[in-house]
């Protein structure tokens, strides 16, 4: 089992910058993958960002390749996301993802464990 707790969403404005950090528990984190999704109101979550159990291989959706930034830190066993130049299409609620399997790409059916999600809102 992991448990994730997301943190660090909040009210922005397009252009601002906010930090998103996820603690995991519960399993040697070193040893997992991890990944970022979204999912605003009325739309299926999405695949953000994602990160190798190393951190030293990561993968992004093209709208936020160049404004975003997943890394992690495993002696604290935290993911973390930066993002960027945020647009009000950036909006949503981030959830945190797990995968035993070591997959950090988009398919959400790869990710065995969630967080309970932050709220991102972004206005213009």
């Amino acid at each position: 089992q992991v448990q994730l707790v997301e943190s660090g969403g909040g009210l922005g404005q397009a252009g601002d910058s906010l930090r998103l950090s996820c603690a995991a528990s519960g399993r040697t984190f070193g040893s997992i993958a991890m990944g970022w999704f979204r999912q605003a109101p009325g739309k299926e979550r999405e695949f953000v960002a994602g990160v190798s159990w190393s951190g030293s291989s990561t993968y992004y959706q093209d709208s936020v390749k160049d404004r975003f930034t997943i890394s992690r830190t495993n002696a604290k066993n935290t993911v973390y996301l930066q993002m960027n130049s945020l647009k009000p299409e950036d909006t949503a609620v981030y959830y945190c993802a797990a995968s035993v399997s070591g997959f950090y790409g988009s398919a959400y059916g790869n990710y065995d464990y969630w967080g309970h999600g932050t709220q991102v809102t972004v206005s213009s």
